[in-house]
């Protein structure tokens, strides 16, 4: 005896989203980034769903259920549509190319929690550091480096890469465990910030800035030499041929850490600092010019 039971041939888009546990607002949605077809319309111009169609929502449903991205989808379904999808072959296909897309994705997941957690480690401007810089700040006094330090080599490392901004960090290291010094640098960065839009470029201050900016550099420096921070600074040299440089460009953004510039479209140093800001007025820009004329004229036995 045959049932009394006959199925629909078609059921209409609530119904459809029903069975499925999904909605019909979902269901339009896979239809308008074309991850569904349109399906065939009745006589009252609705959405008319069929066998196929269904498969096709239970795949989908289960898919996303499993936390893959609708995007992903549509694009391992496209791939395997002109080859045809009906077979165990083609479901494969659809199977290992989400696969694959999960493991990119699980990939950078990786990547983006241990650089989190490095941050939240070092600290959450030292952690922004790639591990080649910051390894030479580690052993410094707790708060003995300023945000400003921190924040230089930020930039220094976005041009010169970490190399650059290792060698940059030597200067902080002095400063860091020379606390006269710290004094005369804070004084003098203070003297330079109040050259501002209100002082003429031929003021008598700009020059006296001036001289007390190559005064301090070169007491720095030979802080820098006696103290054997210069020697360090040609083993990073070293390290960095031996260990880090890379052999490509490429895997040299990988190596170079989260400050390298990685996802960022290449420059060269020249071009990034011409697109670096900052907001020096004429007498500081000529304090600058100032000093570096005395360091220049400078005899090397002096």
């Amino acid at each position: 005896m045959f049932s009394s039971f006959i199925p629909p041939r078609q059921v209409k888009i609530g119904d459809a989203a029903a069975f499925v546990g999904t909605t019909p607002r979902a269901i339009r949605h896979y239809h308008e980034i074309g991850l569904l077809p349109e399906p065939v319309r009745g006589g009252d111009d609705r959405r008319r769903y069929g066998y196929e169609d269904m498969i096709g929502l239970l795949w989908i449903r289960r898919m996303a259920d499993a936390g893959i991205a609708l995007d992903d989808i549509r694009d391992a379904f496209a791939d395997t549509a002109s080859a045809g999808a009906d077979s165990d072959d083609g479901i494969a296909g659809i199977l290992e190319r989400l696969e694959e897309t999960l493991i990119a994705q699980e990939a950078e997941l990786r990547r983006q929690r241990t650089a989190v957690q490095r941050m939240r480690t070092e600290g959450s401007r030292m952690g922004l550091l790639s591990d080649f810089v910051t390894s030479r700040l580690k052993s410094l006094p707790e708060g003995s480096l300023h945000q400003a330090d921190l924040d230089s080599l930020l930039v220094t490392e976005r041009i010169f890469g970490p190399l650059g901004a290792a060698v940059q960090a030597t200067r902080f290291v002095a400063l860091a465990t020379h606390p006269d010094l710290r004094e005369d640098s804070d004084r003098i960065d203070a003297a330079e910030e109040a050259l501002d839009d209100t002082i003429a470029v031929d003021d008598p201050r700009v020059a006296r800035v001036a001289a007390e900016r190559h005064a301090f550099e070169t007491a720095l420096h030979a802080v820098i030499e006696d103290s054997g921070l210069a020697e360090s600074d040609d083993a990073l040299f070293d390290s960095w041929e031996d260990t880090l440089h890379p052999a490509t460009d490429d895997e040299g953004e990988a190596e170079a850490g989260p400050s390298s510039g990685r996802g960022h479209e290449s420059m060269s140093a020249f071009e990034a600092i011409g697109k670096m800001p900052y907001d020096f007025s004429p007498a500081r820009l000529r304090c600058m010019e100032l000093a570096e004329e005395l360091a220049a004229h400078e005899s090397p036995a002096s």
